[in-house]
């Protein structure tokens, strides 16, 4: 019998998307920058499909831009080139373009076009990519902070008018938020990470979370952080479950991933009534409303995960709309470990994802230097984690 031909490569078209990305990423990126008008300084000005673009908006864009796709490159190779060496059938990383979002992409992906036949494949393959990329994240912060500008950098960005009269009057960078803009704009604060956290306490000028946009290394090295901590979450066949169902099996997997998915599930609810206090201090039909509707989403996301076993789901379910009642008892001390973004993510665990990991046809024992490679993976994932990501104050 003749073995199955080869697929063809398309070269045109994941060159032609990678084009395509590295501009939307850099428009995005001289956009959140913010330092520089695209008309501004005309004698400061290269011509881009016949439009005057400023030579230093695209200078701070590619800073972003090409800092951030050379994170997503070095993940998808790390993926591509360990199928590769394991003769598993892959394509070159796709890249998606999208300069809507703030960042311009929505990252990168390869398709494995065959089923991963053992374990250690499986583990090579999936580890491969988000220790590669940590890697590249982690050098883009720590040159990111080494070359940290003084606080007078900010001066140059437009409005920010507390912000600036605070450096002028103090000349430092406050560690809070001095004001919310009035023009209906809002302020993005980005979560802090143990890595980051640790890495900031070795220098000085270090911006606070709710401007980290405006440096472009630092936000690039933190949105490669962010993008590892979610390819490293322990569900379904994301890289960290793939990393867990190779480490410790499918049942301890299947234990471990739900109950990881109960703790988003927990902090989601929290950011949920959080977020409806208006509803909730309206009426007491708001208030039943609010309740009732948390209640609904999490037993379908419980259903999902757990099926119709009433003696696991009502208590789970119970148990969690009481956590979110003491919450919203307390008060601060609590309500700041709810993110409402997390029942989205669940969203796309439970019905996209799947919380357990399909089976491999042969099952091995991972060596020493896989396992040590397991647990490192692990660490990073910690390292890279933030309970509240991207919130609005």
């Amino acid at each position: 019998m003749p073995s199955p031909e080869a697929p063809r490569e398309r070269y045109v078209l994941h060159i032609g998307l990678f084009v395509l990305t590295l501009i939307s990423t850099i428009w995005a990126g001289g956009n959140m920058v913010g330092r520089f008008d695209l008309y501004a300084e005309m004698d400061r000005w290269v011509s881009v499909f016949g439009q005057p673009i400023n030579v230093d908006f695209v200078l701070d864009g590619l800073r972003f831009g090409g800092s951030l796709l050379l994170f997503l490159t070095v993940h998808e190779f790390g993926h591509y080139f360990a199928a590769r060496i394991h003769r598993v059938s892959t394509s070159l990383p796709y890249y998606i373009p999208f300069p809507f979002n703030g960042i311009g992409t929505f990252g990168a992906v390869i398709r494995i076009r065959e089923q991963i036949p053992s374990l250690r494949k499986l583990f090579d393959i999936g580890a491969a990519g988000p220790i590669a990329g940590f890697v590249v994240s982690l050098g883009i912060l720590a040159y990111g902070l080494a070359t940290l500008p003084p606080p007078e950098y900010l001066l140059d960005v437009p409005g920010h008018e507390a912000l600036k009269a605070y450096i002028n009057q103090f000349g430092m960078l406050p560690d809070r938020i001095l004001s919310l803009p009035q023009d209906g704009s809002v302020i993005l604060v980005v979560g802090q990470t143990p890595l980051y956290w640790f890495m900031t306490q070795f220098v000085e000028h270090v911006p606070p979370m709710h401007e980290m946009y405006h440096y472009p290394y630092l936000f690039a090295g933190w949105l490669g952080l962010f993008f590892t901590a979610l390819n490293l979450l322990p569900v379904g066949q994301l890289d960290g479950g793939h990393i867990l169902y190779a480490l410790v099996g499918a049942k301890w997997h299947g234990r471990l991933a739900r109950g990881f998915v109960l703790v988003l599930l927990i902090s989601g609810a929290i950011g949920f009534i959080q977020g409806a206090e208006e509803f909730r201090s309206a009426s007491l039909l708001g208030e039943i409303g609010v309740w009732v509707g948390l209640s609904a989403i999490l037993f379908v996301y419980l259903w999902r995960m757990f099926g119709l076993d009433l003696d696991v789901v009502g208590p789970l379910l119970v148990g969690i709309v009481l956590i979110a009642a003491v919450a919203a008892a307390v008060g601060p001390s609590m309500l700041r470990l709810g993110y409402s973004g997390w029942l989205v993510w669940c969203a796309l665990i439970a019905f996209l994802i799947r919380v357990d990991h399909p089976p491999v046809l042969v099952h091995e024992p991972l060596t020493r230097g896989r396992r040590w490679a397991a647990y490192a993976s692990l660490v990073i994932f910690f390292l890279c984690f933030s309970l509240k990501p991207l919130y609005i104050p």
